[in-house]
Parts: C-alpha cells; sequence; structure tokens
C-alpha cells in the first residue's frame, strides 16, 4: 500500500506541473518577428486619443501581445481585434478581455485572435494600430495605403519611413506616430466648375500634393494644397487675377465639392478622372 501511495504521488509529481501552470508572458519573450514588450498604458491612451477612437470604429490592433489596446479601444465603445501570432498569448489576451469585462465581439467589444498579421484581411477597419519594428511597418504599408481614405493609423515608436506621419506626440521619451490614409488622386482630372471646364492635374507622394488647373496653353499653379483622407483642397488665381479657393471630397476616379472667390463668388465643382 504504502509503495502504491508513493508511485501515485509521484505521477501526481510529475503531471501537475504540465496541467497546473498558469501561462504567464514576461517582457522580451520572443514572438514569429518580434520580440514581446507591452506599450505602457499612457502611451496606448495617447495612441487612441490620437485616432479619435469612439464607437462606431473598427479597430485593428496588429501584433496584440495581451490585448491591452484593443481592450482599450473597446472600452471606447470600438469594436476591437487584436490580431495575435503566438497562441498561448491570445488566449491569454482573451482572458484579459473577459476580466475586463469587455470580451466579445461588436461595439464595446474586444477578441484577441490567433493569426499572422500578413495574412489577415484587416480591410474594414476604420483604426489600425501597430508596435512594430520599422522594416514590419514598412511591409505593412502597401496593404495600409490601399484601404479606405481616412483609415487612421498608430505606430508607437516606429516610423513609415518616408511617409512622414500627420501628427507625432512624444510621452516620457517615447513617440507615437499617427496618419490618415490619403485618397489616391494623381494624374490628370477634367474639372468643371460653373459650366467651365479645366484640365486639372495633381502629382501626389503620400498627403501632399501639387499640380496645375487650367485651360491650355494656360495653367495656373496650385496653391494652398491638402490632403487629409478623402478631403481635398487648393487654390489658384486665374488669367482675371481671382484667387478662387476649392474645396472637396475624393470618391475613387471622382471628386466634388464647393468653390468661393475672393470677390464673394461660390458655386458647385465636379472632377473626373482622365
Amino acid at each position: 500500500m504504502t509503495a502504491l501511495r508513493l508511485l501515485l504521488v509521484l505521477a501526481l509529481a510529475v503531471a501537475t506541473p504540465a496541467f497546473a501552470q498558469k501561462y504567464e508572458p514576461h517582457v522580451g519573450q520572443a514572438g514569429k518577428d518580434v520580440i514581446w514588450v507591452p506599450t505602457p498604458d499612457e502611451v496606448v491612451e495617447r495612441m487612441l486619443t490620437m485616432a479619435m477612437v469612439g464607437p462606431g470604429d473598427i479597430h485593428f490592433d496588429l501584433g496584440a501581445g495581451n490585448g491591452k489596446i484593443a481592450i482599450a479601444a473597446a472600452k471606447r465603445g470600438a469594436t476591437a481585434t487584436g490580431i495575435e501570432y503566438n497562441p498561448e498569448m491570445a488566449k491569454y489576451a482573451n482572458e484579459q478581455a473577459q476580466a475586463a469585462g469587455v470580451a466579445g465581439v461588436g461595439p464595446g467589444k474586444a477578441i484577441i485572435r490567433q493569426a499572422d498579421i500578413f495574412v489577415t484581411d484587416f480591410s474594414k477597419a476604420t483604426v489600425i494600430t501597430l508596435y512594430l519594428l520599422p522594416t514590419l511597418n514598412m511591409k505593412l504599408r502597401p496593404q495600409i495605403l490601399s484601404m479606405k481614405p481616412g483609415t487612421r493609423v498608430v505606430s508607437h515608436s516606429f516610423t513609415m519611413e518616408d511617409w512622414e506621419a500627420d501628427e507625432i506626440s512624444t510621452l516620457d521619451g517615447r513617440r507615437a506616430y499617427f496618419w490618415v490614409v490619403p485618397a489616391q488622386v494623381m494624374g490628370s482630372w477634367n474639372l468643371e466648375a460653373n459650366n467651365q471646364k479645366m484640365d486639372l492635374t495633381l502629382e501626389q507622394t503620400f498627403q501632399k500634393i501639387n499640380g496645375s488647373v487650367g485651360i491650355a496653353p494656360i495653367h495656373a499653379g496650385l496653391r494652398d494644397t491638402r490632403l487629409r483622407g478623402p478631403f481635398i483642397q487648393f487654390s489658384y488665381v486665374g488669367q482675371d487675377g481671382v484667387r478662387r479657393d476649392f474645396n472637396g471630397r475624393v470618391n475613387g476616379a471622382k471628386m466634388e465639392g464647393s468653390f468661393r472667390d475672393e470677390k464673394g463668388g461660390e458655386g458647385k465643382w465636379t472632377a473626373a478622372k482622365k
């Protein structure tokens, strides 16, 4: 009997750790492409504030780790999804969401999915958050730039190289970079304003635009150009010496909006890609 009890004790001693040991992430643990380092709470809040996350947003956190950013977005009313490659970490993150009272799918909820960010469809996102390495940001950049104009993107610590940030925040020596995905407007357009037809030529480098407008052979250079997501503005001085200011919205191969001139004239305008 004593020997049997001894065998049972030994068997339990060997078996118990494998089942009873609870997974706990640790700073610096290896992941698929990066080591895990959590974003400080105050930086998380600043990132979400920069992106103005709130109800109605569809938020994706790429490389979700312990889920804290997705959880914080859900607490702001967003439908939040974290993408995490490590299955143990993903399970842990969902447990954290459960403990925070936001686990699930839908507005004000967060779910962390075990998946590879490079084969995940996040095209419906209105907000994306990242804490990855620069090389990974650049690998994701083409996919991000192809998203719906106006999509908001925030990265902790790392840039998108020559795609300059629209805003940079610094907090206790840490930086957060914010971008708005710009509409694609580069090329030639047929512009019509108050029944006058003109050529509009736009050059584009990410959210920075320039160009000219007019009727051949005379084209006036654009002034005060701005492109923020789908919203565009530009001005020019016509042959009559009058400055006209245009504001509008880009919708694929079409644009439309309103204009006004310095003499009080105003009207509507449209443009179609050639």
